[in-house]
């Protein structure tokens, strides 16, 4: 598999979690953020890839979400009912610091012929938002998003190169617009590109264009190091003959042997990394993304990891000299509980920003029955939302436990 050289930088930088652009962050601890656009930033509260990794990252003083995404929405097209509250009502009662905005896959459809009207609406809806104090203080910041590139998915995807070609186009106008608006830009095209490019790898989504879970897994990152660096993933070796330890993002300590196995302590430094939703291989760019034990000089054998007596991970002492993920163990359990919290809490909003029964509240039918007592549902599913974000907040405690690699 081939990449041009900007490409193979930026997809093996991303997994690193190192600011590709350099600078300032884009966010910063405490920020309130709304995420506007097409069903790419609709669908990431679905699946709270991103989010979960922002809210690790700003432990102690956590940034506040809102998910304004729209699916089928693009620049010029962004239909509402009747009545239908405006963004900027909603940037308001947020107290909105920064603005996401994820647009340009579906003007891409049209082309070589759209992309002066795509070039003149992203630089209205920036000109829109510039300036303006949703927070009441200072002016909201601004960062674009790039749409994903275009996967090949047999029938459903026969124009693909063409796709690519058109797509490549609309990315290279918003970064154009990004630069000459000095505003933060992610390039979500590439690393999709060069990742889609690679035989036998995982699908990334689900008929070309819109991501699935593992592809929200893996542009999680990629966007969450472009607008807020991380602390590094977790990757420790251990020597079962000299019991010595070498580590990142934890401190390992009490290395001793039991039985044909060993034993040793983990302290957590840095929060644990996400898992992958599926289960199997996933791309080797994207293998640094996750928490991984290696050890070394084990006697022949197959071996059993267990965290504080919970089962995580078994494999061949060939294996384990290689390198085994772990992210199965009881710190990343309680990660992924975290991000099904955070999905809920995201849901709560969307009940109360973009209820099922809009026609009944701000649409033609609002004076009936229903029309009005759903105003005060929807105040009661924000509320709801507020206090389960105020939840979110109290911090992932690092623990220290204890490890046993065992034969079986």
């Amino acid at each position: 598999m081939r990449c041009p050289g900007a490409c193979a930088l930026l997809v093996s930088l991303v997994p690193l979690g190192i600011n590709i652009a350099g600078g300032a962050p884009a966010m910063r601890p405490g920020d309130h953020i709304a995420i506007i656009g097409n069903t790419y930033a609709d669908q990431l509260r679905i699946h709270g890839y991103l989010e979960t990794l922002l809210l690790q990252r700003t432990q102690g003083n956590p940034v506040s979400i809102r998910n304004l995404g729209w699916g089928g929405d693009t620049l010029s097209i962004r239909e509402r009912p009747t009545s239908f509250p405006t963004e900027e009502s909603a940037l308001l009662a947020h107290k909105t610091d920064v603005i996401v905005i994820c647009f340009g896959m579906g003007e891409s459809y049209a082309g070589k012929a759209g992309l002066s009207d795509f070039r003149s609406h992203l630089e209205r809806i920036i000109a829109t938002h510039k300036g303006k104090k949703y927070n009441g203080e200072s002016a909201v910041r601004i960062t674009l998003v790039s749409p994903i590139a275009h996967e090949d998915h047999g029938e459903l995807s026969r124009n693909r190169r063409q796709r690519n070609k058109d797509l490549a186009a609309y990315v290279g106008a918003m970064q154009q617009v990004a630069s000459a608006e000095d505003v933060p830009f992610v390039d979500l095209y590439a690393p999709t590109l060069y990742l889609m490019d690679d035989e036998g790898s995982p699908k990334l989504t689900e008929q070309g264009i819109h991501l699935n879970a593992y592809g929200y897994w893996a542009t999680g990152r990629m966007v969450a190091d472009k607008l807020l660096p991380g602390q590094p993933t977790w990757w420790f070796s251990v020597d079962a003959k000299s019991r010595k330890a070498t580590a990142r993002g934890v401190k390992v300590s009490g290395v001793r042997q039991q039985g044909r196995g060993l034993r040793f302590s983990v302290e957590e430094g840095s929060p644990p990394s996400l898992a992958p939703p599926a289960k199997g291989r996933i791309h080797d760019n994207l293998a640094a993304t996750r928490d991984t034990l290696v050890v070394s000089n084990l006697a022949p054998g197959q071996y059993l990891l267990t965290v504080d007596g919970q089962p995580v991970v078994e494999g061949s002492h060939q294996r384990w000299a290689e390198g085994v993920p772990i992210d199965s163990s009881p710190a990343h359990l309680q990660l992924e509980d975290y991000r099904e919290r955070i999905n809920d809490k995201n849901l709560q909003f969307t009940y109360s920003w973009k209820a099922l029964n809009q026609v009944h509240i701000v649409g033609e039918r609002k004076a009936s029955p229903s029309g009005r007592s759903l105003p005060t549902e929807i105040i009661e599913f924000n509320e709801l939302a507020t206090r389960k974000e105020k939840n979110l907040g109290i911090t992932i405690k690092p623990r220290i436990s204890e490890w046993i690699l065992a034969p079986e």
